[in-house]
């Protein structure tokens, strides 16, 4: 965690054990006591070493190696004194999760006895089997050896386990020939192309830029399930899956609309505090906590930090989740749709531009249509979103994803961006030969004396799209809630990267050949506006009409993932990677294999799962009560009428024989590897399934129902 991000951001600890007092005096001190910091550093190191780190911390530049054994020594003895007795390169490879091998730091004393031991070199660069990892082709099976690399710009961290802890030290992931076998390499590589091209735009603006930088803001917020752990292991699908293959919709779900932003329960309360808690410690600037639209469905939201950090702390957010559940008796579900029928989860994914003067470029001020700086960088964004927006949809092309984009509370598959009323007019303007005027906000009269007026925004809130502009930031919120956010940011940093470089290359040009730099620039803009504004709609983008108006516009519309993955294999998606240098074609054709495997093995692993499911459980109980049924209407007989009995049996006789056809043919798809005839497949045989749960007796259903699920997690 960086010295500015520690002076600005405060959080609390619990009163009680460790406070012993005042829980105001108490407030900035714990928070970040689980990380190695700027501050930590400043204590620990030789003031050349310290300037050092901190300028590459700070500045981006080249690591100092000669100081790498002071740094290693100071971090193993604050780790230690944390309780430490392993540190680990934690790192992130592609299989959407982080890995980390642990390595204690004893050695020996050439005495016969051991010593507590942690060089630079260990710091530096470790060496996990690169063969085990997902490489799409980059490595082959018998080529093991892969390098982890210290990310000084990330902190190292203290995670807690049973009876010690362990101290984590990001890392970026690289095969033997400098291949890029993870994610945070190239979201690296793209904050340097994005800062090299803001720079040269603030270079034009007449802006400093000699030792600084540009960098991006994340602020991801984090949607998320939490359900009792019997329900849970009670469900081979959640267990196996993530998410429910089958359940039949209960009479109650979010209809009421009385979940959202609710009282919190004291149990999901009791998890929610401890989460806090527990990020804090490792200077994760957890915000906002609230329940979300789907019952049992709950949101965190962090402050925004620059973009490594945030990439890295949403992936620690996403396993403290998990682990905090299980020591509440809950289990945290971060599939992207556990549940059909309710909302899905998201990480609506903020993002935004500080230039090399210390501003956010993305900040309109009270008259954006003043402030050239935001309108270069808007329409620059605008131009990037249009050219590539089937690269962006790629990164949030996955199976679970599936499922969500395009349902309640998420964005469809068709890329667009949202302005609002006041962005929209001056682009507009712009368009039309310069921006001269900017639609006031104004205030909004609540009509109760005794009440405030509120500030009113110069923008209202579109939740159906994908890219919206939400005030000093783009919400990009079709990433989903079990998503890696960095591919999402990397291809983010680099087309935006090449839209700055097409007005840069321009304005240069004029510049050289002597001509008014506002008029050019006005020229640069109008042009994109022109050629790039079908890319924006302010309207409802679940409507019907929206679809027809986005294929009138040639706006790719990718509703699977299979479809959308192609877009990897465009001639100009790969040129504006390569050209970059965020990744290589070979790097780039690495995603698709791997993005494509993931898919396909996912599907497989559901269809199995489901057939399992069917054939074992659900059909046998069926089965069970249809005996029961028919052994009662001939207990019946002629004593009584069994007209509707009658009924119900053959209703159920049909579904049985269904779901029995159904699962054998979905079976016979996953044997073969058709990926879409098992998506099909398990669709039908939900459409069974579900069916006959609403016949058979509740104590014959093997299964925790929906109902059970969603509304019995407190």
């Amino acid at each position: 965690m960086s010295q500015a991000r520690e002076e600005v951001i405060q959080a609390a600890c619990s009163e009680e054990g460790c406070c012993n007092g005042s829980f105001s005096e108490h407030l900035p001190e714990h928070f970040g006591e689980n990380v190695f910091s700027l501050k930590v550093m400043k204590e620990m190191l030789s003031p050349k070493a310290y300037v050092s780190i901190e300028k590459t911390i700070k500045e981006g530049g080249k690591l100092d190696a000669s100081i790498a054994d002071e740094v290693a020594e100071a971090m193993k003895k604050w780790a230690i004194s944390k309780g430490a007795t392993h540190y680990t390169h934690w790192f992130q490879p592609m299989t959407g999760v982080t890995a980390e091998k642990h390595d204690s730091f004893i050695d020996w004393d050439n005495a016969g006895g051991i010593v507590l031991n942690f060089s630079g070199k260990n710091l530096i660069q470790g060496e996990p089997d690169a063969s085990s990892f997902p490489s799409g082709g980059l490595r082959a099976t018998f080529e093991a050896r892969g390098y982890t690399g210290w990310d000084p710009t990330s902190p190292a961290f203290i995670k807690e386990g049973p009876e010690a802890t362990t101290l984590c030290i990001p890392t970026f992931y690289i095969g033997y020939h400098g291949e890029a076998l993870d994610k945070k390499t190239p979201l690296l590589r793209s904050m340097v192309a994005l800062s090299k091209q803001v720079c040269r735009l603030a270079n034009l603006f007449g802006i400093d830029t000699k030792g600084k930088r540009a960098y991006c803001t994340l602020g991801p917020e984090q949607e998320y399930f939490l359900i009792d752990k019997t329900h849970y292991q009670a469900r081979l699908d959640l267990v196996e899956t993530g998410r429910t293959l089958f359940g039949l919709k209960p009479a109650k779900h979010q209809q009421q609309e009385d979940h959202y932003f609710g009282a919190i329960k004291p149990r999901i309360m009791g998890f929610m505090e401890d989460l806090d808690r527990t990020l804090w410690g490792l200077g994760i600037p957890s915000k906002t906590r609230h329940n979300e639209v789907a019952p049992a469905q709950y949101e965190m939201a962090p402050i925004y930090e620059d973009l490594n950090s945030g990439v890295d702390h949403n992936m620690i957010v996403m396993e403290v989740m998990r682990q905090l559940a299980d020591k509440h008796g809950l289990v945290c579900l971060l599939h992207e749709k556990p549940f059909a029928g309710i909302n899905g989860s998201g990480k609506h994914n903020n993002w935004s531009v500080v230039g090399p003067d210390g501003k956010n470029w993305l900040y309109p001020g009270k008259t954006p249509h003043e402030n050239a700086k935001f309108l270069a960088m808007l329409c620059a964004v605008i131009q990037a979103v249009d050219s590539y927006a089937d690269l962006l949809r790629v990164t949030v092309a996955t199976a679970g994803n599936d499922h969500r984009l395009g349902a309640n509370e998420a964005p469809p598959a068709i890329v667009s961006i949202f302005l609002g009323d006041q962005l929209t007019d001056i682009i507009e303007q712009i368009e039309k030969g310069g921006a001269k005027s900017s639609k006031a906000g104004g205030v909004i009269h609540v009509g109760v004396d005794a009440l405030p007026e509120l500030a009113k925004d110069t923008t209202d809130r579109n939740r159906t799209s994908p890219f919206a502009f939400t005030g000093a930031k783009f919400e990009f919120r079709a990433v989903g809630s079990n998503q890696n956010p960095s591919a999402s940011n990397m291809v983010l940093n680099t087309i935006v990267a090449e839209a700055l470089s097409d007005i840069c290359d321009q304005l240069e040009a004029d510049k050289k050949a002597g001509k008014n730099f506002n008029d050019s620039l006005q020229k640069v803009l109008q042009a994109i506006i022109k050629k790039h504004k079908r890319v924006l709609y302010n309207g409802d983008g679940y409507i019907e009409e929206w679809q027809k108006e986005a294929k009138k516009r040639g706006l790719p519309n990718f509703k699977t993932t299979p479809e959308a993955l192609e877009a990897i294999k465009v001639k100009k998606n790969i040129a504006v990677l390569v050209k970059h240098g965020v990744l290589s074609a070979k790097e780039i054709q690495s995603r698709y294999e791997i993005n494509i495997h993931a898919y396909n093995t996912v599907v497989a692993l559901e269809g199995s799962c489901a057939a399992t499911m069917a054939r074992t459980q659900l059909i046998p109980a069926a089965i069970e009560y249809q005996k029961q049924l028919a052994d009662n209407i001939k207990a019946v007989g002629s004593l009584g009428k069994t007209t509707a009995q009658k009924k119900v049996l053959k209703e159920i006789s049909g579904l049985i024989e269904s779901a029995i056809l159904t699962s054998e043919s979905l079976e016979a798809a996953v044997a073969k590897h058709d990926s879409a005839k098992t998506v099909a497949g398990m669709s039908k045989l939900r459409e069974s399934i579900d069916a006959l749960e609403a016949f058979v007796p509740a104590n014959i259903w093997p299964l925790p129902s929906y109902a059970e699920i969603l509304l019995m997690n407190a």
